[in-house]
């Protein structure tokens, strides 16, 4: 007996279902406020899987930027390199300008997580070209002024559009900071290249520049995004290597072929404290 109630239990359910379902008034003001909201949850939806694209792109071109970047230490002219690059990040940036075009109008925080890493990486690839030709970091003012675009009517970006409107995309803050985070792992990986081939001043150029950088996020502490504990400890391992290269070079450096510099230094591990990565 109670096995029979229990099978005509969802019969009953969706009997009941269907029966409101067709008792429902379509014309009632709560059903039509309902379609509003389901309008409005799916063109976000639809926005935000367009921006989480948009930023694929944006990521998957700045690392083939920072890959470019590198053979700077391998080429004899080093602007062509960087020349080359620079196209590369006007690419970059008309992606960007995308991402603007897609926020106009919209709270910026409720679409961040769509795009944040695509701008992280942008700006690990920006500020590296930057510093290999002005052996500086740029500044977050530097990046957010080339990042004005103009629109045209149809929605592409141009450089003369007739009627256009110009659009603005501002890295946040803490985009920025990752980026400069992540930036350090290239530097380290530039040092050791430019051992490779026998240039021994970069090492303690990037690391008395490091260094800078290593104390300015220390300052930050957990007053930062949750995300700089994390890189903090990768920023101190990579600093660790460059002065692990600085030291070798200049206690035995005149024992070690050039040629065998960059094997030493890949093959020597940088022993830290594990309490160092705790902020």
């Amino acid at each position: 007996m109670h096995k029979q109630k229990a099978e005509g239990c969802p019969q009953k359910i969706t009997d009941a279902a269907q029966y409101c379902e067709a008792s429902a008034d379509l014309s009632s003001p709560v059903i039509a406020a309902f379609k509003v909201f389901q309008k409005e949850l799916d063109t976000k939806h639809d926005k935000y899987e367009r921006l989480v694209k948009i930023s694929r792109d944006v990521t998957i071109e700045s690392k083939r930027t920072i890959f470019l970047l590198h053979r700077v230490t391998s080429v004899p002219d080093v602007e062509v390199v960087l020349n080359e690059a620079d196209g590369k990040l006007d690419g970059v940036r008309q992606k960007i300008g995308q991402i603007a075009e897609e926020l106009k109008g919209e709270d910026i925080f409720q679409f961040h997580r769509a795009f944040t890493a695509g701008i992280q990486e942008y700006v690990e690839a920006a500020s590296f070209h930057y510093y290999i030709r002005h052996r500086s970091l740029i500044s977050l003012e530097e990046i957010n002024a080339k990042l004005v675009f103009m629109i045209g009517d149809k929605g592409s970006a141009d450089t003369h559009p007739i009627g256009a409107q110009v659009l603005t995309f501002q890295v946040m803050p803490s985009d920025y900071l990752l980026g400069i985070a992540d930036l350090t792992g290239e530097l380290m990986r530039l040092c050791i290249s430019s051992v490779g081939n026998g240039d021994i001043d970069t090492p303690f150029q990037l690391s008395q520049f490091l260094c800078q950088i290593h104390d300015g996020f220390s300052f930050i502490g957990n007053t930062g995004p949750y995300e700089v504990s994390k890189k903090l400890h990768t920023l101190r391992q990579s600093l660790g290597k460059v002065e692990d290269a600085c030291y070798t070079l200049r206690v035995r450096g005149s024992e070690i072929p050039k040629h065998m510099l960059a094997d030493v230094f890949s093959s020597r591990n940088t022993h830290m404290d594990p309490e160092e990565g705790v902020v």
